[in-house]
């Protein structure tokens, strides 16, 4: 199966992606993965250790068999849907809150395939693979353990809130532990 992440803000790589990026090839495996719309040498050197890299978008590569990953689908995505597609896209964008329907504005009217949801509420890019593998894995996406908005303590009584969907699995919020250190460093906190 093969990841496909659109890169979706623009030609810089920000940390905050790029560690979400790590991270999904840490969750799928570095052979499972292709960044699309990459541009810019450094952050094609970036990503490379960490799957394939391509500069153009996935909106001119036109893969077949494919399925968008769509907060806004109608359908939820199910481990039957693993028989039904080769590929697997996801919109790379760091997060707004209220969300902005960028998946749908950038991606979804722009390629003509399947799309599936992971419910109503938004994930970050590496939480939304994580849960796509458990699902094609076998999981039902309702028996999936999930928390709306996390908090991430930083210092002097301060912290960061999180107003995403996070997985939980044995009690742990499944999250980039590189990410939370980065938020933690964050300059201005």
């Amino acid at each position: 199966m093969l990841y496909i992440i659109e890169h979706l803000d623009g030609n810089r790589l920000y940390k905050w992606c790029f560690l979400e990026y790590k991270h999904i090839s840490e969750i799928i495996g570095k052979k499972n993965i292709l960044f699309t719309n990459i541009n810019g040498e450094k952050a094609k050197q970036q990503l490379f250790p960490y799957g394939k890299v391509e500069s153009k978008s996935v909106t001119e590569l036109q893969p077949k068999r494919v399925c968008i990953l769509d907060p806004l689908a109608d359908k939820i995505l199910s481990s039957a849907d693993k028989n039904n597609f080769d590929s697997f896209i996801f919109g790379g964008i760091l997060g707004d809150y209220p969300p902005r329907k960028r998946t749908k504005a950038k991606l979804s009217d722009k390629l003509q395939c399947e799309k599936r949801s992971l419910g109503d509420k938004q994930m970050s890019t590496d939480t939304a693979v994580y849960v796509t593998k458990k699902i094609l894995d076998g999981a039902a996406f309702e028996k999936l353990e999930f928390q709306d908005e996390i908090e991430i303590p930083v210092k002097n009584g301060l912290s960061i809130e999180l107003p995403y969907r996070y997985v939980v699995e044995n009690g742990t919020i499944m999250i980039s532990q590189e990410l939370v250190a980065f938020m933690k460093k964050k300059k201005g906190i």
